[in-house]
């Protein structure tokens, strides 16, 4: 068996892949298997991997106070990613079953452990490394719902303009494979271009729309030459999965800050390959106030944390609305939004009224809270992009802690190796 190798930038050296050692686990009562797998979708993203394939998580320890603590060793104490770390440690391993309050604490490595993540590192930076194209910085959310009908999609688009416009680059996968709508949703009408980017290998450029001072690169299969809108999809589970893979595999997404994925509703292959594909997603849930919608929403929350997804929250779409002289009509019901998020544990992140003003907006291609930014819906997505923005999934800023430069100076080709992975 050939030992594997890894290109430093000059000879080839045959550098055997290292182990990680597990965390320390103190107390009977600690879930090992479960916050490990939740920890996987904390990443260092300057280093493009997670906390627990670098070695960085060494203890885990149910306290006297009851709380799940954490040690994580930095590669140096002063790293500024440390926050980052810090909230997304919490965000995932706090949305566990019986795990109330999560407390993180910092280790810095010895000069033996720096010495392992770098090897890591350069492994996670060779030319085959990368899976997709998606930067380790881009913030996932996964638009989910139990049903379909629930405005899920409206919900996508919307968001998706308003994150665009704050200046942001904003990647919209259209996952519901058979029932693709966000070219119709955003006045989308170009098509997706292929282009030849090493032997036997063509990948594909995602319909860009500029907007505000950002913009958004669209995948969806309504935009493949060739497909028919008013035509049905007929494929399978596996099928339909191996689509979502290659548009995730094969797309040159470019320098993505977020990735929104209008999921197919239900609980599906899709929804199962994501969480392998892409263990880093936070999975938001729409539901509408409908008590029959809340039942099938918390089964699709369900499964998102079998396959270890962090759940970051519930909007509730078609809510009451408030007509001009104050009367409150409750078409679909009240408080079902409310109810759910108490139900799975998760917060309430808005609750979008009833109008008809956002069927119209999708019906034109332009999103309401873009098109009529005083229409009551759009005051409300507003306050959810806020809410995503400043709390759910603050954008990440690059800070570089001394290892990558380390790694930089004994010769890692990091971007270099990026740059041949993209061009496969």
């Amino acid at each position: 068996m050939t030992t594997p190798t890894i290109d430093v930038g000059g000879d080839d050296v045959a550098v055997p892949r290292p182990e990680v050692v597990p965390p320390e686990v103190d107390g009977t009562d600690v879930d090992e298997v479960a916050i490990v797998n939740a920890l996987r979708g904390v990443i260092d993203p300057e280093l493009g991997d997670n906390v627990v394939d670098l070695g960085m998580v060494k203890r885990l320890e149910r306290g006297a106070d009851d709380a799940m603590h954490i040690t994580i060793a930095l590669t140096t104490a002063g790293c500024p990613l440390r926050a980052q770390l810090m909230r997304d440690a919490k965000a995932r391993v706090g949305s566990l079953p019986g795990i109330d309050v999560v407390k993180i604490h910092f280790g810095e490595m010895t000069a033996a452990e720096r010495k392992n993540v770098m090897t890591q590192a350069r492994w996670k930076a060779r030319d085959n490394a990368l899976d997709t194209d998606i930067p380790a910085t881009a913030r996932i959310l996964a638009i989910s719902s139990g049903k379909g009908g629930v405005g899920k999609s409206s919900v996508t688009a919307n968001l998706a303009v308003l994150l665009a416009h704050r200046g942001y680059t904003v990647g919209v996968l259209d996952a519901d494979v058979g029932g693709f709508s966000m070219p119709q949703l955003l006045g989308i009408v170009g098509e997706i271009e292929g282009e030849r980017a090493g032997e036997g290998k063509t990948v594909m450029k995602p319909v860009v729309r500029p907007i505000g001072d950002g913009v958004l690169h669209v995948v969806s299969m309504g935009s493949i030459a060739g497909s028919n809108e008013n035509e049905a999809i007929m494929w399978r589970g596996m099928m339909l999965n191996r689509a979502v893979q290659h548009f995730l595999e094969d797309v040159q997404w470019g320098d993505l800050d977020y990735l929104l994925i209008d999921m197919p509703p239900g609980t599906s292959d899709i929804q199962m390959g994501l969480a392998r594909m892409l263990p880093r997603t936070d999975v938001v849930i729409v539901t509408t106030p409908a008590k029959a919608a809340q039942q099938v929403a918390a089964r699709a929350a369900d499964m998102a944390r079998k396959g270890f997804l962090r759940v970051a929250g519930v909007i509730e779409n078609m809510g009451p609305t408030t007509l001009p002289d104050g009367t409150v009509v409750a078409t679909f019901g009240s408080g079902g939004g409310q109810q759910l998020a108490h139900d799975i544990g998760v917060p309430l992140l808005g609750s979008i009224p009833l109008d008809g003003a956002v069927a119209a907006g999708g019906d034109s291609g332009l999103p309401v809270a873009l098109d009529q930014p005083d229409n009551a819906a759009s005051i409300v997505y507003r306050r959810l992009a806020d809410v995503i923005v400043d709390d759910v999934a603050p954008p990440v800023a690059i800070a570089e802690c001394s290892l990558r430069g380390a790694l930089t100076r004994a010769g890692a080709d990091i971007e270099g190796a990026r740059e041949r992975a993209q061009a496969r």
